[in-house]
């Protein structure tokens, strides 16, 4: 059914008569009685009865009314939602992000979001391994990751967000915690290691290699967690030290002391695909860069 007929039965129900109808609507009064006459006629019921001057309801002209408001408040609905969503102001946005994000920047980010966009359905995805983020972004499973080491591939958008130390996470009783200096990155031959295991973040495991390999340290590796809550228990445990982005300190681990690396810092990126051409995959990326 045309949804314009079923406003002009809300309209007569509305008004009580056709003619101030057919003025609330900028239309005749013949053709709106025309367009009530043909109505009644197609769905084979009288929709209204006249009671003096004016016209009430029937009971059928009732139910129609009740669905008709509805229907047209669906409508219209739908079409704010339209309209929103192509200034970038709703529909649906799975974002994947690693811990050293929410710990930090995009913890603040993220509701500020929740506030300037509330007709947004904001999904988040939180993950510890960078190929994944970047893998689900590629595939369409995520629209944008916030994320430390994007994979490289033509088909992916990123942009560096928000820059911070690498900080070496110790045993708060250890000698080498107590120093207000930054660690130099000798440190790392002088204490036993606490990473992510190889398979669940090969390119976090491989930064804090390298970074050994640089000051010409073999690592010793102690222990291994598969997330950050894990690496700064086993921290607290008194088995070795965790390199780890500066933003971890948000987490307040009792007996972790914490000492930014000299020389290193880590950059989150944020990630989409190139071809992505939503307004609200823009928007976000918009917000974030003004609080970076």
């Amino acid at each position: 059914m045309d949804l314009r007929l079923l406003g002009y039965v809300v309209a007569i129900a509305e008004e009580g008569s056709v003619s101030a109808a057919a003025r609330r609507l900028n239309l005749t009064q013949p053709t709106l009685s025309r367009q009530l006459r043909e109505l009644e006629r197609r769905l084979g019921v009288e929709l209204f009865s006249r009671e003096g001057r004016g016209l009430t309801p029937t009971a059928a002209g009732q139910a129609l009314v009740r669905r008709a408001t509805t229907v047209l408040a669906e409508a219209e609905g739908a079409l704010e939602d339209v309209r929103l969503a192509a200034r970038g102001l709703a529909g649906r946005l799975t974002v994947t992000f690693a811990g050293s994000g929410i710990n930090g920047p995009l913890g603040g980010a993220l509701g500020r979001i929740r506030r300037e966009l509330p007709r947004v359905d904001l999904r988040l995805a939180e993950s510890f391994n960078d190929a994944e983020m970047s893998a689900g972004v590629l595939d369409g499973r995520f629209d944008i990751a916030v994320q430390r080491l994007p994979m490289r591939d033509a088909r992916l958008a990123t942009r560096a967000w928000w820059r911070e130390p690498l900080t070496l996470f110790m045993p708060a009783g250890h000698p080498l915690a107590h120093s207000p200096e930054p660690a130099p990155l000798s440190t790392l031959g002088q204490i036993p290691l606490v990473l992510w295991p190889r398979d669940v973040s090969p390119r976090s495991y491989d930064e804090i290699i390298a970074l050994c390999h640089h000051v010409g340290v073999v690592p010793r590796i102690a222990a291994e967690g598969r997330s950050a809550q894990t690496l700064l228990a086993l921290v607290a445990a008194g088995f070795g030290a965790a390199v780890m982005p500066d933003s971890h300190r948000a987490l307040r681990r009792v007996g972790v002391a914490a000492r930014p690396l000299a020389d290193t810092s880590t950059t989150l990126y944020l990630v989409w695909r190139t071809a992505d051409t939503s307004p609200l995959v823009e928007r976000f990326r918009e917000v974030l860069a003004d609080l970076a």
